[in-house]
């Protein structure tokens, strides 16, 4: 295992969705210092996500068969911390979007071409775990990072803070270039065709279900502070309940590390499960601290378990065009992030706050539905199934 090129990429994954969290949480110390309003700061985090979008499949496609990999992941840290020095430097919000707009193509790359170069670099028996330390980082980055750079921004500015992500994407450049093995381009990563990616049976229903466990996600994530004024628990239980997501999310991603190699199929769908389940006891059992803090430790740990499972499936059902299918998923899954957001704020004004974790069960109970219905071709049973009677 090649764990140094791992923990790298690992930390680009941290600074990369540590930059994708971050201006919300420093969002009234930018609309203060930028002189707009509250709202209009908003668009910083909507055109991160509609830069990547619009850009992920195209430019992976344009670039895959002319950029060694490892230069491309180079490239993308340089892009992470010239973004970040560029919206630190900003004077204006149209120049700070300009910022994150160069920000989200470096996003999209990243997860773009992240992870078929992990599935080349590790043994193919252990793609589970592989998958597992990189994607620890996103955890990291919402249990810790954001955090962190919210807290140094309400100390210093929020200048600081993306200086500081700036900083730590350089220092990451440096650490690519020495510790990333390089990558010979293949016959297939040259020509990687979403068209053809399409047609492997199994891509369409993980492109599905991945992105609508997301949405479900974020539905509920993103206001999770009514969920908890409505519930009648302090206002504290925010940060807490968001801390908690992050940290089980490392648990559960330890946990897919060790299962997602033998026992993918039955693990995804135990772990849907008790995401349903906890969505649906959450506006019944969360009026309490404990309740509060075990369902949210239930959810988080399978919203970080559902990244790696649902990684390798993709690259298995891709096939020879597994970073085409990869590439897919980069866009569908923040599709599902951003109507996710939309769909939580619909369904607030339909049954409120209390009943929202409800609203967010039924897509989940949905993707619940698509990967019991993939058995076949795209959540196949692993290793240690095949041998048993499978689900």
């Amino acid at each position: 295992m090649p764990w140094a090129a791992l923990l790298v990429l690992a930390a680009l994954g941290f600074t990369a969705v540590t930059t994708e969290l971050l201006p919300a949480g420093l969002l009234p110390q930018i609309s203060h210092d930028l002189g707009v309003g509250e709202s209009a700061v908003g668009s910083l985090t909507a055109a991160y996500a509609v830069v990547i979008v619009v850009t992920a499949v195209p430019l992976s496609k344009f670039l895959a068969g002319r950029v060694p990999r490892k230069r491309l992941l180079v490239s993308v840290v340089v892009l992470f911390a010239l973004s970040n020095v560029l919206l630190a430097l900003s004077p204006q919000l149209a120049f700070a979007v300009g910022a994150r707009l160069l920000g989200g193509v470096a996003h999209g790359l990243l997860w773009s071409s992240m992870a078929p170069y992990v599935a080349r670099i590790v043994p193919a028996e252990a793609m589970g775990r592989g998958m597992a330390v990189v994607f620890s980082g996103n955890s990291i980055a919402m249990a810790v990072g954001a955090p962190l750079g919210t807290l140094l921004g309400g100390i210093m500015s929020w200048r600081t803070s993306f200086l500081v992500l700036a900083g730590i994407a350089a220092v990451l450049g440096v650490l690519a270039m020495r510790l990333l093995p390089p990558l010979p381009l293949t016959g297939a990563a040259a020509r990687p065709s979403i068209r053809m990616a399409i047609r492997q049976p199994g891509v369409v229903a993980v492109a599905t279900a991945w992105p609508l466990m997301l949405f479900a996600h974020f539905a509920l994530f993103t206001y999770i502070a009514l969920f908890v004024r409505a519930v009648g628990l302090p206002e504290a239980g925010t940060g807490i309940s968001l801390s908690m997501v992050g940290v089980a999310g490392l648990l559960g991603i330890w946990a897919a590390g060790l299962t997602a190699d033998r026992f993918p199929r039955r693990s995804l769908l135990v772990t849907i499960a008790v995401i349903v389940i906890a969505f649906c006891l959450m506006p019944f059992l969360a009026a309490t601290w404990f309740g509060l803090l075990g369902l949210t430790a239930a959810w988080g740990a399978g919203v970080g378990a559902l990244g790696i499972y649902n990684q390798a499936a993709i690259l298995r059902a891709g096939r020879d065009h597994g970073e085409a299918a990869n590439g897919l998923t980069v866009v569908t899954i923040q599709l599902g992030i951003t109507l996710g957001a939309w769909y939580g704020a619909a369904a607030l004004g339909v049954v409120g706050a209390q009943l929202l974790p409800l609203a967010a069960a039924l897509p989940a109970a949905a993707a619940l539905a698509i990967t019991f219905a993939g058995r076949r071709h795209a959540y196949a049973p692993g290793p240690g199934e095949r041998q048993q009677r499978s689900l």
